[in-house]
């Protein structure tokens, strides 16, 4: 009893870090242990500070550049000079402002059509997966069917359709072409939405859940879809660099959005007649492509990595 009285005293006494374990030796929580591998990835880092720089200029530009659309007679087809850092094109508009601006509105789109392939391919992948049976097998003969869609003869046919348009509302709109480019990109995403709800669907947990009485939908959205997450957002980065390839290519041609507005796309295709003069006009959006594309790429393989449950602690 004595030697049980003065290891309670003992305790009583000792003082509180002594006895409760300090904030070095406390497990990490998932976010931590998610942040810590991400940032161990050096071209990751990277790639995301790129973005971060690259989205505030796209964001700050009209703050800190001209006017993407002033004209100036005057200033028509000049080079670089310290007002206007790389040039002006054939309306006297400075091309580091419309170089900008049109970051702004290519990276738009690439989140909006990510945005909608999301919505979609989350859900068909989902249900398919979720229920398997007839309802599996009709949604992914449905997501064949639109595999076999020509993805660029799809958008040409909108772009022309937008061009030629009576319609105001349309006209020189962004929104047609983002959906269009995310209802022709949620395909890949659903299959591996659906591969992953097949093996977490006869889980323990699962089954838990429906002896416990959940419905389907909140087995699907609270105990399915966060083992998906991991799949889910790396794939989200890969169509946002996707999407904005796709509108960059489909401005290039002409069939985008239309001018005056600016995107990477349509000054790549103005820039061709001064290829040999002033080079600068292709190289700076050009140059804004290859940084964005690449820096989303580095960060998927970073979000990849860091959400790996296999991966080492």
């Amino acid at each position: 009893m004595s030697q049980m009285a003065n290891r309670l005293s003992t305790e009583q006494t000792a003082p509180r870090s002594l006895l409760e374990p300090s904030d070095r030796t406390r497990p990490e929580t998932m976010l931590q242990l998610t942040v810590r591998r991400f940032f161990r990835h050096r071209l990751a880092a990277a790639g995301l500070v790129v973005l971060v720089i690259l989205g505030l200029s796209a964001i700050l530009a009209p703050l800190a550049t001209h006017d993407p659309n002033a004209l100036s007679v005057s200033e028509r087809t000049q080079g670089p000079s310290l007002n206007h850092w790389f040039g002006t094109d054939e309306a006297g508009r400075d091309i580091f402002a419309r170089t900008l601006d049109g970051g702004r509105v290519s990276l738009t789109i690439g989140l909006a059509a990510t945005a909608v392939a999301l919505l979609v391919g989350t859900s068909f992948g989902a249900v398919a997966g979720y229920f398997g049976g007839k309802i599996d097998a009709g949604l992914m003969r449905l997501t064949d069917a639109f595999l076999c869609f020509p993805q660029l003869f799809v958008l040409i046919v909108v772009g022309t359709l937008i061009r030629t348009t009576e319609l105001r509302v349309l006209q020189g709109s962004i929104v047609p072409i983002a959906v269009v480019i995310g209802l022709l990109s949620w395909m890949g995403l659903a299959r591996i939405v659906r591969a992953t709800f097949l093996a977490l669907r006869e889980k323990e947990f699962v089954e838990a859940a429906r002896s416990a009485g959940a419905s389907n939908a909140r087995i699907m959205l609270r105990h399915v879809l966060p083992g998906a997450i991991g799949p889910i957002v790396v794939q989200a980065s890969l169509l946002v660099a996707a999407s904005i390839i796709t509108e960059s290519g489909l401005s290039y041609l002409g069939f985008g959005v239309q001018p005056p507005t600016a995107t990477w796309g349509n000054l790549l295709r103005d820039a061709q007649a001064h290829m040999q003069t002033l080079p600068v006009f292709a190289i700076a959006p050009g140059l804004m492509i290859f940084l964005t594309v690449i820096s989303i790429n580095f960060v998927g393989d970073g979000l990849r990595d860091a959400l790996d449950p296999h991966g080492r602690r």
